[in-house]
């Protein structure tokens, strides 16, 4: 059955600071929860004044105490900045704390500029030649630990947490069909090879002990409100965003544009509209439209919706109108 997500990077608005955007996320998460979402994704960045969600873990840990039943997890923690035993611990925490209830989704990117991550304090390789490495010492942390094995994961040895690869290219669809893991592309920020991926992904998987076939998510950006109008002036927070990241200033979210069509026009000529071509964005017709034919498109198991709105009553908004939608697309698709 067709599943639906959300993804939020924890936006701090202009105007505001963590705390709000933490206790923005909870609002959020509980009302995904209400609304039938599957699951709820937070994203490790770093030294980005825009997204609070840094120590992933923990605002996790915030979300799942706040929530009871949808699934909380990272989407994702960036493995080179950490060690992966680490990583076994926190989430095997999370675990406990939460049981049932925990994703760990693995990016190979560092999730911020090179000097952020030296300053992390891992030895980093850019071409990412130990990621696979990597993930798989963390599957073994997961393991049932052996007698009189003198390293252990606590807690974290012999739980159950659903690891996922996450990618923007091909190597994590190669690394997730190898490895036999679910597979999340970032088609919200880098469809290029969305399509591609999605292949080679499934033709080259190979069953595994946590999963016997191909389970494929992407990622949406929705932006829903009443008239197409609104939604497009809600939509440049997020052009004016990456339009900021271009220009080398990243910062709070803004707020939207005051002249929506300037804003449009300056995010075509940046080439921002090609980076969010994996968007719906209007009213719930126009909004159903795109989504209809992004799931027909891809034909992913599962959609992980986005938004970066400022106004939290209007994400809280679109994100409702986005459950209305796909309540009614898994119902078509069950009636097909």
């Amino acid at each position: 059955m067709l599943r639906f997500s959300v993804l939020d990077l924890a936006p701090v608005p202009e105007g505001s600071g963590p705390g709000q955007a933490f206790a923005n996320a909870l609002e959020l998460a509980q009302h995904a929860e209400r609304w039938g979402y599957h699951r709820y994704w937070l994203a490790e960045h770093h030294n980005m004044p825009g997204i609070a969600s840094a120590a992933t873990a923990v605002v996790i840990g915030h979300v799942a105490a706040g929530t009871s039943t949808i699934r909380v997890g990272s989407g994702g923690v960036m493995l080179p900045n950490h060690a992966p035993l680490v990583i076994a611990e926190q989430f095997g925490t999370l675990n406990a704390l939460f049981p049932g209830r925990i994703d760990l989704g693995l990016g190979r990117a560092p999730g911020t500029d090179q000097r952020t991550a030296r300053a992390l304090r891992r030895n980093l390789q850019s071409d990412g030649d130990s990621f696979p490495q990597d993930v798989m010492e963390l599957q073994g942390w997961f393991a049932t630990p052996e007698p009189g094995q003198p390293v252990q994961a606590v807690p974290g040895g012999g739980m159950d947490i659903p690891i996922w690869l996450l990618g923007s290219s091909l190597f994590s669809a190669q690394l997730a069909a190898a490895l036999g893991l679910p597979f999340a592309f970032a088609s919200h920020f880098a469809p290029q090879m969305l399509l591609q991926a999605l292949d080679v992904y499934r033709n080259g998987f190979r069953p595994s002990a946590a999963l016997q076939r191909p389970y494929a998510m992407a990622g949406f950006n929705l932006f829903a409100a009443d008239t197409d109008a609104e939604a497009q002036r809600l939509f440049t927070s997020l052009q004016q965003q990456f339009l900021n990241l271009r220009r080398g200033t990243p910062g709070k979210l803004p707020p939207p544009a005051q002249d929506v069509e300037a804003l449009q026009r300056q995010a075509r000529l940046a080439g921002v509209d090609h980076s969010l071509a994996c968007s719906g964005v209007g009213s719930p017709a126009t909004v159903r439209e795109a989504l209809s034919s992004f799931l027909k498109e891809t034909g992913v198991d599962e959609v992980m919706i986005t938004a970066q709105i400022h106004d939290q009553k209007a994400r809280l908004r679109s994100f409702e109108i986005g459950a209305e939608l796909c309540g009614s697309l898994v119902t078509a698709e069950a009636a097909a």
